[in-house]
């Protein structure tokens, strides 16, 4: 009767404890989509090649949320000049006649339109700074980049900057601003995960299941960092210059 009761209690403490392994395997699955998710997009900064197309995927999500959340003009102006540094792209009196989408692509394609325009001028700023380098016999330069609140220095190679005609200082200057907010925010996001992890051991108590309100609490912490940091990216890019 002993030896049936000891086997008895070590198949539960068993028991118990593979349940135990399997719920953090699984609540470690939560963490491993989001952590791949962010994982590609620092790959993509880091390697340059995609990260051209993920700013352009960025803006126009940005632009689609400014169209879909700000439903009176004035909100809607502010919001374009806050995120964009740009005016709209249409006056008060065509706000009301246009689509969500219709309004998503206008002001897309102007976005788009002006952050060209002004990587440009920035371009075209600092070839002389990058020809009097090689003067000097110095390989690199650093170009200061403000977003008006902000600022920051980019560390370039002078030849990369001559042969591109400048475009190497707006390459680095997208990955290094993309990086350091994706990181910024990563950090934040991986402590409110643990408060989340914790939190919801409590709903054990009111008879739910705690990884369910994991699941659906994380994807929505993973989103609203998503937001911000899509809209963080695009506001400093958007704005950023080289402040004289």
């Amino acid at each position: 009767m002993i030896s049936r009761a000891i086997e008895g209690a070590q198949r539960k403490v068993e028991a118990h404890n593979f349940d135990i392994r399997k719920h953090l395997i699984e609540y470690d699955d939560v963490m491993n989509y989001q952590r791949n998710a962010i994982y590609k997009r620092r790959q993509n900064a880091l390697l340059g090649e995609r990260l051209s197309l993920d700013i352009i995927n960025i803006l126009f999500d940005v632009c689609r949320d400014i169209s879909t959340q700000y439903t009176s003009y004035s909100d809607f102006e502010l919001k374009t000049i806050e995120l964009l540094g740009m005016e709209p792209p249409f006056e008060a009196s065509g706000f009301t006649k246009l689509s969500t989408d219709q309004k998503t692509e206008q002001l897309f394609l102007a976005a788009e339109q002006h952050y060209k325009s002004k990587n440009e001028f920035i371009a075209s700023q600092v070839i002389q700074v990058a020809q009097e380098a090689k003067q000097h016999n110095y390989s690199g330069i650093q170009v200061p980049i403000s977003n008006g609140q902000m600022t920051t220095g980019i560390v370039v190679d002078a030849d990369k900057t001559i042969s591109s005609q400048g475009k190497e200082v707006v390459k680095e200057m997208e990955k290094f601003i993309t990086l350091s907010l994706i990181d910024q925010e990563w950090k934040e996001h991986l402590r409110e995960m643990d408060d989340l992890k914790q939190s919801v051991q409590n709903a054990s108590y009111e008879q739910k299941d705690p990884l369910l309100i994991y699941k659906f609490e994380s994807f929505n912490l993973f989103k609203i960092m998503i937001t911000k940091v899509n809209k963080q990216i695009v506001s400093i890019l958007a704005k950023g210059h080289i402040p004289i």
